[in-house]
């Protein structure tokens, strides 16, 4: 299950630093940096826990640099860039591999001593484990490991101030401090001495913070110096947490995880890209009081309604995780309001109800799991409820205008309020409104009424779901009438709020064919996959313009305004590919038919897990080739969608691919 980075890679600072790892702890919390150990981004952090599980995350402790001292000469193993673009320490020269496995391991050399490092995060509690093991070592030698403290939100940078405290202590081998007053941090250096010598280290330089046109200078503080006598064979564990771990062995607490991890792919079949893709599934499904939930995408999303329905049957109905997918659907289910699922929990404020698609992606959420499980008295007794709630409203109508017209079409809509997923906004200004009659709206509302009227008759009211029935196929016959686009042989996007169809090519009209119940099929299916297929496919996701729109942006980057308004047009949603594989696999239903055009999705795609979060997927893409990641560097429903095609159709490398001339895999020749 290795993904890995070798010596002549992690030398070249520029390419090294574009790379992270990510480890996350079940409560929304993460150790995370470059994979040089040089923070690029203010949420990098050793230690990042989430004080109120998923909320209030903070990054505690930056960094931990470490120094090899041996024969009287000092080798500084560690990476920062400061202010003015100065490097140093430059440790990344002393890199021998970086491995993405079960954990994130570190191989390091220098003066005939041989240096592994592993860090863990500790399922369901903020703890962090680091493990040094002394592969070879031609005399004893020192470590010194200097903390840096942050001691802030997430979102903060913090500076040189009086409100940190500078007071620490050592006691039983343990070191404590509260660097904000508030916070508690612990760290066990097994064997160590702790010298105390507080000081400032001042402007660490955060280079894709200055890329997003954000603040991305920082102060830290260290407290003092642990030195810890080693030689070869020796094993040092570090155990960091928010809680005293006196008593604690980093060892055991290692093994423990590692052995609840391999359990995750237990089973399955010898594939790379499956095996990673659930390790890194895991990441994502979060406690939330005493159920769950699913954080959108990491570092800086909460858990969103939308996010969370489309990544559930990904994340854990594909993983057999069926008492975490009915924990999550129980919570969400608390939480509807006016028939409204939320658009996203916040971190101290209420949750924001600004979506019309979420609560849709509920029904096919619920439908999915009861499929996979057969729990009918949890679908039945608890959730047909609620789903009759979010109908009623919808029918009758609730916030942001969101109602059935008279044609049984969904209109959605107000002036200054994005309520689809393409939902960037620049102050006033809603960069793709698509106020009327979205497609994927539709889709998405027509799945509601049939998964409904389904469950409705699974419960015996027979009645009432010859009445839902009615009402989805005058939905389907409108659709059919408004939505075909003649001269483009494709969907409109759109029936905006005069009734005036918007022929913009976009992906959303793959839902009209991928959800478990299409509008279109057969002919103008197949015609409106090619056109998708020659305009927006790229290996890496769709895009959510052709390059011949005149709105059409081929990079996503600079300040927050040319990001936001560059988010969907153009740009490249990995998400997007599920939704493509489920029409490629319905346009030709013969399993030899799609097998190879399916497989060739996912080995096109797979390059992606060894670059931006190794062995993760990234939010977003640029639109034009080599479509370097951007966004968030591990998004939920990214990797979701794609794990979830990889097992429904079992898309596992059993046959020997057939590349053209670009290296690109165009079929797979018989087994």
């Amino acid at each position: 299950m290795q993904l890995k980075k070798d010596k002549t890679f992690l030398q070249d600072f520029n390419r090294a630093a574009e790379c992270e790892y990510l480890e996350t702890n079940g409560l929304g919390g993460w150790s995370s940096s470059s994979i040089i150990g040089a923070h690029t981004r203010r949420y990098h952090g050793l230690f990042a826990p989430a004080i109120n599980p998923p909320a209030d995350r903070m990054v505690l402790l930056s960094k931990l640099d470490e120094t090899i001292v041996v024969a009287g000469d000092r080798y500084e193993i560690s990476c920062n860039l400061y202010h003015g673009d100065v490097l140093h320490p430059k440790g990344n020269q002393y890199l021998e591999s970086f491995t993405k496995d079960v954990f994130p391991e570190w191989i390091y050399r220098v003066n005939g001593i041989q240096v592994k490092k592993t860090v863990c995060m500790i399922h369901d509690e903020n703890t962090v484990v680091i493990k040094y093991e002394v592969l070879t070592a031609v005399r004893p030698f020192t470590l010194e490991l200097l903390p840096l403290m942050a001691a802030r939100g997430y979102h903060e940078l913090g500076h040189a101030s009086p409100g940190m405290h500078w007071e620490a202590g050592s006691k039983n081998g343990i070191f404590h401090c509260q660097p904000d007053g508030v916070n508690h941090i612990y760290i066990s250096v097994p064997g160590a001495s702790y010298q105390h010598a507080p000081m400032w280290f001042y402007n660490f330089k955060y280079k894709v913070e200055e890329y997003r046109g954000l603040d991305y200078s920082e102060d830290l503080l260290n407290h003092g110096i642990f030195f810890a006598q080693l030689k070869e064979a020796d094993e040092l564990f570090i155990i960091i947490s928010t809680e005293n771990p006196q008593g604690r062995d980093g060892n055991k607490l290692m093994v423990q995880e590692y052995i609840r991890r391999k359990k995750l792919v237990e089973g399955l079949p010898d594939d790379e890209t499956l095996q990673q893709l659930i390790l890194a599934a895991d990441q994502f499904i979060v406690r939330r009081n005493d159920l769950k939930t699913i954080i959108a995408g990491y570092h800086w999303f909460t858990d969103w309604g939308r996010d969370t329905m489309i990544s559930l049957p990904g994340l854990t109905l594909s993983t057999g995780r069926f008492g975490d997918a009915k924990k999550i659907l129980a919570v969400f289910a608390q939480s509807v309001s006016l028939g409204m699922l939320p658009n996203r929990f916040q971190e101290q404020e209420p949750p924001e109800y600004n979506n019309v698609d979420g609560t849709l992606w509920y029904f096919i959420a619920v439908y999915k799991y009861l499929l996979a499980s057969g729990d009918k008295k949890f679908v039945l007794d608890e959730i047909l409820p609620v789903l009759k709630e979010i109908i009623d409203w919808h029918l009758k109508g609730t916030r942001y205008n969101i109602h059935v017209d008279k044609d049984g079409l969904l209109y959605a809509g107000e002036t200054g309020q994005q309520l689809t997923w393409m939902d960037a906004r620049i102050g006033t200004w809603v960069v793709t409104p698509r106020m009327g009659k979205p497609v994927e709206i539709q889709a998405l509302w027509y799945n509601a009424l049939k998964i409904y009227a389904a469950l409705l008759r699974l419960d015996k009211q027979n009645d009432h779901a010859d009445i839902v029935e009615t009402s989805a196929a005058k939905t389907k016959d409108s659709f059919e009438k408004l939505f075909w686009y003649d001269e483009g042989n494709y969907l409109y996007d759109v029936i905006d709020q005069n009734g005036k169809p918007d022929p913009t090519l976009r992906p959303n009209q793959l839902f009209a064919v991928s959800l478990p119940f299409a509008l279109i099929e057969g002919v103008k299916a197949e015609a409106m996959l090619k056109i998708v297929d020659d305009k927006l496919y790229t290996p890496v996701g769709l895009r959510s313009l052709p390059a011949d729109d005149i709105h059409y942006v081929p990079h996503y980057g600079g300040d927050q305004w040319h990001r936001d308004s560059s988010y969907h047009e153009g740009t490249v949603w990995s998400w997007l590919l599920g939704a493509y594989v489920d029409v490629l696999v319905k346009v030709n239903r013969d399993p030899d038919s799609y097998r190879g055009n399916t497989q060739r999705v996912i080995e096109n795609f797979k390059y992606h897990l060894n670059e931006a979060c190794i062995g993760s997927v990234s939010e977003i893409f640029d639109a034009d080739p080599p479509h370097h990641p951007r966004g968030c560097v591990a998004q939920a429903w990214s990797i979701a969608e794609v794990l979830r095609v990889i097992v429904d159709y079992e898309l596992y490398r059993t046959r020997e691919p057939n590349t053209d001339r670009h290296g690109m895999v165009k079929s797979y020749l018989p087994a």
